[in-house]
């Protein structure tokens, strides 16, 4: 399925959309700060791999196999520039199973706005896309982000102990899952 016809989507505040490849500098002021790239477990992007990664993310927009990923820039409705971003990840198509996902500017963090954006996706991958299962991998020590999980009505299933390696950092990991029937009678607050 193309998502194109479905976006974007708008809350209040903000509005998530395809990325462009004009989004390449803004998108490289948060992706190249080691205290975002910390908690993806991967180096900071420099210049050129902000570009790749917009070019990328403009090109694609279908949703139908295991790996296909669905980015989003988040914006204010009212100003220009980037917030952050969200994703959705088709962990398994069989099973209908997602991974969601979100990173802000740090600048931006602390107003509501990943939580907004993210319950806006989580509708969209419930209402939209028929996602079964929705969850978020994410570092125990990112509060934040526990926090947005929290927000979303996920419960935490799992704590993975020393998992993933970042450099010479051993990390601990929590998943955060729902389901499509725990949002039942909720969809009104997911989708706005």
């Amino acid at each position: 399925m193309d998502v194109t016809s479905l976006l974007p989507l708008t809350t209040p505040r903000l509005s998530l959309r395809l990325f462009t490849p004009g989004d390449a500098d803004d998108l490289y002021a948060y992706q190249s700060l080691p205290s975002v790239a910390r908690y993806l477990y991967r180096p900071t992007h420099t210049r050129e791999r902000s570009e790749q990664v917009a070019a990328e993310r403009a090109a694609h927009s279908v949703w139908s196999a295991d790996g296909d990923k669905l980015a989003l820039a988040v914006c204010r409705r009212d100003e220009p520039g980037l917030l952050g971003e969200v994703t959705l990840t088709l962990a398994n198509a069989r099973a209908a199973q997602a991974e969601i996902g979100w990173t802000l500017h740090p600048r931006r963090q602390g107003h509501g706005y990943a939580t907004e954006a993210a319950r806006a996706l989580a509708g969209f991958a419930f209402d939209k896309l028929g996602v079964h299962r929705l969850y978020a991998r994410l570092d125990v020590e990112n509060t934040g982000s526990a926090r947005v999980c929290e927000r979303l009505g996920m419960r935490r299933e799992a704590h993975l102990v020393e998992n993933d390696l970042d450099g010479d950092r051993w990390g601990s990991e929590y998943i955060y899952a729902a389901l499509a029937a725990d949002m039942d009678g909720r969809a009104d607050r997911l989708s706005h």
